[in-house]
């Protein structure tokens, strides 16, 4: 890792702090911003991931994603944890913390609204993000985006029914323009343009050219993560500062399934002898969170001022910290997991051009 993805988490926690303190200084701005959106989709939001996964997708040479049948294994277990697991604990956590354990200390009137908005977090595992976390950890990339895109087909179809079975509901009324669009802008848009913009840099140019853009690009992926942060948090900043205890206490559920989640998915793979190229990606899905999607969601189901919209938020406030501390363990335990593994063909070399 670069120098600068090493401090990675201290320029995280900055823009933090910016985005809250810009939204504090300057809410007509960010107001503003905000209301550019279409289908609660929102557009600045959207080019700044956009920005994100582009320069991670132009690497993958997409003729070869044929070669991910060898890794079927983690496909496997990426839809196990994501859809059989990953929204039932995150419910089961819900009802034990803020049902039970923290009941007291929360308001009695937003109890089932912040459990609400608990399991939507849990029902809508990565997209985007995977690619990010992904990048970081060398994980491999034709795998990643074969789980991606079978994650999202799983979604279109199963977010709705588990969220109305958790929630106790009869039907649940989801906003699926904002989730077919998240699911274009998010995923179908930056992987045709990546496609076809390695197609032409290769023709034109060779390897050289196209690793002469991948050495211009580099940059940019962690830049927008970092702008995409203080929008974010700009966004939100009037309601992490009036609820602290409320956050921090939204937090602990959160945090507890996303380390659940790598933990299975991450042992998973292990178990069943997948390259460690590929167990990386394959549970970082689970962990993370398709939070626009939740977001949205809970904003068009409970209202803005929800307690399920700020649980929701909680899960963007501790998404990047959380995620880092992930990938720093799946780089640091790599010699470990090797060892351990039971020996099959590794995936071949697909981070080069």
């Amino acid at each position: 890792m670069s120098l600068f993805e090493r401090w990675l988490t201290l320029w995280v926690a900055l823009c933090i702090v910016v985005g809250v303190v810009l939204g504090r200084l300057a809410p007509e701005l960010f107001q503003a911003l905000a209301a550019i959106e279409i289908a609660r989709v929102n557009l600045p939001v959207a080019a700044l991931v956009w920005l994100m996964i582009f320069p991670m997708l132009v690497k993958i040479d997409f003729g070869a994603l044929g070669e991910v049948r060898r890794q079927w294994r983690g496909i496997g277990v990426t839809l196990l944890v994501n859809w059989g697991i990953k929204p039932f604990s995150m419910a089961v956590l819900g009802w034990i913390f803020i049902g039970w354990l923290f009941h007291p200390l929360l308001p009695e009137a937003q109890i089932e609204s912040y459990i609400a908005g608990l399991i939507l977090l849990g029902a809508a595992p990565c997209t985007a993000m995977v690619f990010v976390w992904a990048n970081l950890c060398r994980g491999e990339p034709r795998f990643t985006i074969t789980q991606v895109a079978l994650n999202d087909v799983v979604m279109v179809f199963a977010f709705a029914p588990i969220v109305a079975l958790l929630l106790g509901l009869s039907a649940i009324v989801v906003p699926w323009e904002t989730l077919l669009l998240s699911v274009v802008i998010y995923i179908v848009v930056p992987v045709v343009a990546a496609f076809l913009a390695r197609r032409r840099l290769l023709a034109r140019g060779g390897t050289a050219a196209l690793e002469a853009l991948l050495a211009r690009l580099q940059p940019v992926s962690l830049v927008a993560l970092l702008a995409t942060l203080v929008l974010l948090f700009g966004y939100q900043g009037d309601q992490i500062v009036e609820q602290p205890l409320v956050i921090l206490l939204l937090a602990v559920p959160i945090l507890l399934q996303a380390y659940l989640t790598f933990g299975i998915g991450y042992l998973l793979n292990r178990r069943l002898g997948e390259s460690h190229a590929v167990a990386g990606p394959s549970a970082l899905i689970g962990a993370s969170n398709f939070f626009e999607l939740a977001v949205a969601t809970a904003i068009a189901l409970f209202g803005f001022s929800s307690g399920a919209a700020l649980a929701t938020v909680v899960g963007v406030l501790i998404e990047v910290p959380v995620m880092l501390s992930l990938v720093a363990i799946v780089n640091r335990s790599r010699r470990w997991y090797e060892r351990g593994a039971p020996r099959r063909p590794a995936p071949a070399a697909s981070n080069d051009p």
